[in-house]
């Protein structure tokens, strides 16, 4: 525990488990609070109560997005002041309300979590949005959540100030999982379906698996209704390869069956891209996948480098590459000792990527900046 850690002020996404941004949110809170932490948390409107977390539900929407985010900024900063008045530190958990809480903040430091994408609003959005965020984004301390990130932070903010502290993991919740028998040789992917998750590669790049290991099968775990024309171009592709008793889009699980699936694996593989301005900046399922023991696959120029270790606890490859991903799984699924040595090292190195690490680096920030 952190000696004497100050009074933090967090602006944070809902605390839910809907979207990237609410499960850091979450997580990180709970973290900081276990390690001696006092905190006061301002959360999305549609954020829900939580037993364990004093939350004041009070800006906009992220998930939807709100249209008119500054302005519904603007409109709860008087709020939002008096409930962080006491506060030491400022810290956005999420790019959104980068703006709010520069104007929380005064003199007092700032952070902001920059995770992926987001981080180029002060070259996406139009003026003076961007002139707005890019200001933010070089008054705080920006806590990136990879290195790649980071160089995208310092890329399209000259001189801005970064730090990386890595997302966690519920080490825990993986931790009583052990392999289960299962008839054919499986990988499992756990994402949204969408073109960023790379998911039609996977689907190509299992058309190429089949031809050496017939009885292969993919699971592909995540929603399907995010973005529904890709989802039909994904579901054409499992038609036209005839990869119809191959790969299985399962949606979203809950919990009890995600974790059978994760037991239920040989290898997993995130073949993230990046799409336009949009990244993968870290890639979280990665990690979930070592804690589960699996080796894993993930995509190289992305934040997912900062998720898996190159020939250790699995593979990297290019984007956009089938060839290369079908490669890759089929050295992991026909090699079963490296496969398991991946494995049994993933699972120790996210054993030291726990949700309370992250939050012992924050406090040593929150400490070291003035």
């Amino acid at each position: 525990m952190t000696p004497n850690p100050p009074h933090i002020g967090i602006l944070a996404a809902d605390l839910s488990d809907r979207h990237g941004w609410a499960r850091y949110s979450l997580n990180v809170i709970r973290a900081l609070q276990t390690a001696g932490a006092r905190v006061t948390v301002i959360a999305a409107r549609n954020s829900p109560p939580i037993a364990d977390v004093d939350v004041l539900p009070m800006l906009p929407t992220v998930e939807p997005l709100d249209r008119g985010m500054l302005l519904r900024q603007l409109c709860v900063l008087g709020a939002a002041r008096a409930a962080l008045r006491s506060c030491d530190v400022i810290h956005s958990l999420i790019e959104p309300y980068a703006p709010l809480a520069a104007a929380l903040a005064g003199e007092r430091p700032l952070f902001v979590t920059g995770h992926g994408s987001y981080v180029r609003a002060s070259v996406i959005r139009r003026p003076p949005a961007r002139t707005i965020y890019a200001a933010a984004f070089r008054r705080a301390l920006m806590i990136c959540v990879s290195h790649y990130t980071a160089e995208v932070v310092e890329t399209v903010i000259p001189g801005a100030r970064t730090a990386v502290v890595g997302n966690g993991v519920d080490f825990e919740r993986f931790a009583p999982l052990e392999r289960l028998p299962h008839p054919h040789p499986t990988v499992l992917c756990v994402g949204v379906v969408k073109p960023r998750k790379g998911t039609l590669d996977l689907v190509q790049a299992m058309a190429l698996v089949r031809e050496s290991i017939p009885a292969v099968r993919c699971r592909i775990v995540g929603s399907l209704e995010t973005d529904r024309p890709y989802v039909a171009q994904v579901r054409a592709a499992i038609r036209d390869l005839g990869l119809d008793e191959t790969v299985e889009l399962t949606g979203g699980l809950p919990n009890d069956a995600l974790l059978h699936a994760y037991a239920s694996a040989d290898v997993f593989a995130l073949p993230s891209q990046n799409i336009d301005w949009k990244f993968e900046g870290f890639g979280l399922a990665l990690l979930e996948a070592s804690a589960a023991g699996l080796p894993v696959i993930g995509s190289r120029d992305c934040g997912a480098a900062d998720a898996v270790i190159d020939g250790v606890t699995g593979l990297l490859v290019g984007q956009n590459d089938p060839v290369l991903l079908a490669q890759a799984l089929t050295t992991l699924l026909t090699q079963p000792d490296t496969a398991r040595q991946m494995g049994y090292t993933g699972r120790a190195h996210a054993r030291m990527q726990t949700w309370d690490a992250v939050a012992e680096q924050l406090l040593a920030l929150y400490a070291e900046t003035p």
